[in-house]
């Protein structure tokens, strides 16, 4: 996994809440395991202006040109600014692949599902939670300019735009992790010496749990 540490981009306004997972990557596209080539499939439904499925081919599907992400430059933004509970409904992990794989590294929200917080921790993207009142600023500064880019920093915990500046807070072993490029498993392998040796002392003090 790729460490996260600075960030700058493109922030990409979608001015809803409850964006569940079936929006973000529709179920048809479960069948695939692979982490990859999600990208052109994030927010399918809305997107296309016509139905798609992992048979058809992208290039022959008619992209939706009023969509936020057929439109430049936020067909190439790297920063969704949304609002409360992002990522609800059902727990697929694809949804993050899919955010990924489009190039959007970090998510700007107010609150998210559970489920979907902790794989984006696990798969490389930084969802932070801002207070209400800066996802409005934030919003009514892309209105104003159009085009926002914003810096994210997470060793100090800070995102600013221009001369703009928030604060953020995360939990410091998510934070280590993402710091580390490192999801769960990875983090626990960081300890497979101590977790040997614990062993080897158990197999000589209860040889029988062993046997």
């Amino acid at each position: 996994m790729e460490p996260f540490r600075t960030y700058s981009g493109v922030i990409i306004p979608l001015d809803r809440s409850n964006v569940d997972t079936d929006a973000i990557l529709p179920k048809q596209y479960l069948k695939v395991l692979e982490k990859t080539g999600f990208g052109d499939f994030l927010f399918d439904d809305e997107r296309y202006l016509d139905p798609g499925d992992v048979d058809i081919p992208v290039s022959e599907r008619r992209p939706d040109p009023e969509h936020i992400l057929n439109r430049a430059p936020y067909d190439h933004g790297s920063i969704l600014l949304t609002r409360a509970n992002f990522g609800c409904g059902s727990s697929r992990e694809h949804a993050v692949w899919a955010l990924m794989d489009f190039g959007i590294r970090t998510v700007l929200a107010t609150s998210y599902s559970d489920i979907f917080y902790n794989n984006c921790f696990n798969n490389g993207l930084l969802p932070v939670i801002l207070d209400e009142g800066v996802i409005d600023e934030l919003f009514a500064m892309v209105r104003t300019v159009g085009t926002l880019e914003l810096s994210v920093d997470l060793e100090n915990c800070k995102i600013s735009a221009g001369a703009n500046v928030w604060e953020f807070s995360i939990e410091p072993g998510r934070r280590e992790n993402l710091l580390s490029g490192l999801d769960e498993i990875g983090r626990t392998l960081t300890f497979s010496r101590s977790v040997k040796a614990y062993e080897t002392k158990r197999k000589v003090l209860e040889p029988w749990l062993f046997e």
